[in-house]
């Protein structure tokens, strides 16, 4: 009978569970199985809503899982979820809370090796020439003597004393240095902030507009120069309107920045020789050219004195030019006498002559004629 009456239902003595402890149940045991993980794969999608969290997918061949990176942590990463990075995460495992889904709850995110990092700089670097961004017909000459020189960097460390030690060495000018992280998270976001506020000055302002920047940091691996080889760093670089020097890393270091940059200097101190030129070979070059152009002067004056004088050999002398005049007017000289004694003579024989002419009664008549004339006029002049 026992048998007849058997429940034959498969999994009948398994234990009964509500859906809220099954789900509390897995998540302990995936909680507790996977408390600390390292998953490899490669970025997939990357979501940033206002929250500040990142919300993402890693992904292989086979399967893909999704991702959170709470707010506090995402701005400490070094290196930043962007779509298609081939990354290290890690992380602890859990569930969404109520629902038989789990992901990783990232606490840190390295790229998978330098190979990844330089796959996607040379994406970036494919994308941002094909927009024309590293043409030299864009990049701006270095001014000669720039007044003001602007420099993004550490406001400590060695960088900004060998800038500063070179500048004083070569040719003092005024420096403005905005402060910023030169690695990690806060890297990028605040040397792109430092172009744009630099370039943002108005001319004549309280803050004075520099005429160059420079954009420095010492040298390092690929992970501790990432920050600058961010789009927004180089688009930064590529909008601003004051020519800029690009000098990260040492000589053999490449970034993105280099590239949009006006000029690129392989190390900072390098900056700042390109910055400005030797104050005392000015000097020297000077002294040199002035002494070239008072020579040249002086030469100049001697060969005018030279074809002055032989055009004055052409000419006659002042003597000679004299002589003819000298003996014209010695002649006149000599006849002036005789001729003013002729002249007189001629004068008083007409005279003479006049004299003979004149008899009362012509001068009577004369003047009875000039009476009858005026009398006859008056009329017409009375009023």
């Amino acid at each position: 009978m026992a048998d007849l009456i058997e429940d034959d239902a498969p999994g009948g003595n398994a234990p009964e569970f509500s859906v809220s402890e099954i789900s509390g149940a897995v998540k302990r045991v995936i909680e507790g199985e996977f408390p600390h993980v390292r998953v490899r794969g490669e970025l997939g999608r990357v979501s940033r809503p206002r929250s500040g969290h990142v919300y993402l997918d890693l992904k292989d061949e086979r399967a893909v899982l999704s991702g959170v990176i709470w707010r506090g942590v995402a701005g400490r990463l070094a290196t930043q979820p962007e779509e298609g990075l081939e990354v290290v995460a890690t992380g602890r495992l859990t569930t969404f809370p109520g629902q038989s889904r789990y992901q990783l709850v990232i606490e840190d995110l390295r790229p998978a090796g330098q190979g990844a990092l330089m796959a996607l700089l040379e994406q970036r670097k494919t994308a941002l020439a094909a927009e024309g961004l590293f043409e030299e017909g864009r990049k701006r000459a270095l001014p000669y003597l720039p007044e003001v020189i602007g420099v993004v960097t550490s406001p400590s460390g060695a960088v900004i004393r060998d800038i500063l030690h070179r500048l004083r060495d070569r040719f003092p000018r005024r420096v403005l240095i905005w402060p910023v992280a030169v690695q990690g998270a806060a890297c990028a976001p605040e040397v792109a902030n430092a172009i744009r506020g630099f370039d943002a000055l108005p001319p004549g302002g309280a803050i004075p507009r520099p005429d160059l920047l420079i954009v420095a940091r010492g040298g390092g691996s690929i992970e501790d120069l990432w920050g600058f080889n961010e789009e927004a760093v180089a688009r930064a670089a590529a909008d601003c309107t004051i020519p800029l020097i690009s000098a990260v890393g040492h000589e053999t270091d490449t970034t993105l920045i280099d590239f949009t940059a006006d000029r690129r200097a392989p190390t900072p101190t390098a900056a700042a020789e390109l910055a400005v030129p030797v104050r005392l070979e000015l000097l020297s070059t000077l002294d040199a050219q002035g002494g070239r152009l008072t020579h040249a002067v002086s030469a100049a004056m001697a060969r005018r004195g030279e074809r002055l004088r032989d055009l004055a050999r052409g000419l006659p002398r002042a003597e000679t030019l004299l002589d003819w005049p000298r003996q014209r007017l010695d002649s006149l000289a000599d006849r002036l006498p005789a001729a003013l004694r002729a002249g007189v003579q001629a004068r008083r024989v007409a005279l003479s002559e006049a004299g003979g002419s004149l008899r009362p009664a012509l001068l009577a008549r004369a003047v009875a004629g000039e009476r009858r004339r005026v009398a006859a006029t008056a009329p017409r002049l009375a009023p």
